[in-house]
């Protein structure tokens, strides 16, 4: 029994007709058949004898070339010579009273089109989850299946013009072609077929009938995950920021999972951090706050297949850097500068208190200043360098324009004549 039916029931009885499985071509033969059968889920049987009911018909414009009844079936052939859609009508009575009602009755109309009737079947030797998914770089069949249940193009000869919407095209007289898309992406394989034979006409002549018809399938074209590269540091210090570059080698969209372990394990499900991507690239940045080994365990999955990929990394503690001594160095060279100002202000204070003039070393420091202590010198370049003057000596140099001669720092011992 075709898929196509018409129903109607009446007395527990209904009638199943057969249609083409696409719509009839013109001037082309259609088979139909009609089946009488119960309607009552099993519990009315029908006579055995076969005799007793009668199949009437209705088909006009459709010529009849044959009909053949069976046991609680009939079927007829027809012939539809222009195109257009038609009623097609069937009863059934009892076989000793044709002017009696109907045990069962069905209508349907059938089309008939112009053209060539028939569809491209894609297959492929992996099977995929989704209709109409194929893989890339692997061999496509692609067929052309013609409809024609009546037999009516066997002496006609076929001419097909594929275009598989890469850019690729052919001609061929085989129905069947085999083609391998090599990226991935959607695409529209398309053919045209061309029908053409010998028709005898009315003054005993032949001419040559020629039908066509077009056709199309859709594809999308996928690659399997084949693996995941990871580009990042092996090495790294902790509180440095750190991206790691994922590239997978497959058709997005992706499901992506990673975590960080101690070990480079596999990872369970609902254990990781889930990330959809839809590219083939992806950054992972993080922030390590102890040292130790670690390794990044990445899972991705796409339509198609999954795979899995690890990435080691050492973390090391921030190395000691001079900045931690800029506070301590600060405050110590301030201190020593506080002390020589006061210790500087101290001894003017005192010369202008003195009442007797002693006989002192007057003589100018050196032009040589003394420089500080070796420590202080280290430390100031260190982390005071761009706040200060570049050398001691600059500084002593200002201190002496602005205070003139310092005096010493100790005490000369008066003389006196007796």
């Amino acid at each position: 029994m075709a898929p196509a039916l018409c129903r109607a029931s009446q007395r527990m009885l209904w009638l199943a007709c057969l249609l083409p499985l696409a719509p009839a071509r013109v001037a082309a033969e259609v088979t139909i058949t009609a089946s009488l059968v119960a309607d009552d889920n099993g519990s009315l049987v029908l006579p055995a004898s076969a005799h007793l009911y009668r199949f009437h018909w209705l088909h006009t414009p459709l010529l009849l070339t044959g009909k053949t009844d069976e046991a609680f079936s009939s079927t007829i052939r027809a012939v539809g010579n222009t195109a257009g859609d038609f009623p097609v009508s069937v009863w059934v009575t009892t076989a000793d009273c044709w002017m009696c009602q109907p045990v069962a009755r069905s209508l349907f109309v059938l089309p008939i089109t112009e053209f060539l009737v028939g569809n491209l079947l894609v297959t492929q030797n992996t099977s995929l989850p989704w209709p109409s998914s194929y893989l890339t770089k692997t061999v496509l069949k692609v067929s052309f299946l013609l409809h024609d249940p009546s037999n009516f193009f066997k002496a006609a000869s076929f001419l097909y013009s594929w275009d598989f919407g890469d850019g690729t095209q052919m001609v061929t007289e085989d129905a069947t072609v085999y083609y391998n898309y090599s990226i991935i992406g959607s695409f529209t394989v398309k053919v045209k077929v061309v029908a053409e034979w010998e028709q005898a006409t009315l003054d005993a002549g032949k001419r040559i009938v020629q039908k066509t018809g077009d056709f199309s399938a859709s594809l999308k074209l996928q690659e399997t995950l084949q693996g995941i590269q990871v580009s990042g540091p092996t090495l790294i210090q902790t509180f440095q920021k750190m991206i790691v570059t994922l590239n997978f080698l497959g058709s997005p969209p992706l499901n992506v999972c990673w975590r960080l372990k101690p070990e480079c394990l596999p990872l369970e499900e609902g254990e990781c951090h889930p990330v959809s991507v839809d590219s083939t690239a992806y950054n992972l940045t993080h922030i390590f706050r102890d040292p130790g080994d670690y390794c990044f365990s990445i899972r991705a999955e796409n339509a198609i297949s999954k795979t899995h990929q690890y990435h080691k990394i050492q973390v090391w503690p921030s190395s000691i850097q001079p900045a931690v001594f800029a506070f301590p160095c600060a405050t110590l060279i301030t201190m020593m500068l506080a002390f020589i100002m006061y210790m500087t202000l101290r001894n003017a204070a005192h010369q202008k208190d003195m009442v007797e003039v002693a006989d002192f070393d007057f003589s100018p420091m050196s032009d040589k200043n003394p420089e500080p202590p070796t420590g202080v010198r280290c430390c100031c370049q260190m982390c005071c360098g761009p706040f200060m003057l570049e050398t001691p000596s600059e500084y002593l140099e200002v201190v002496r324009e602005n205070h003139g001669l310092l005096p010493p720092l100790y005490k000369s011992v008066k003389t006196y004549t007796v």
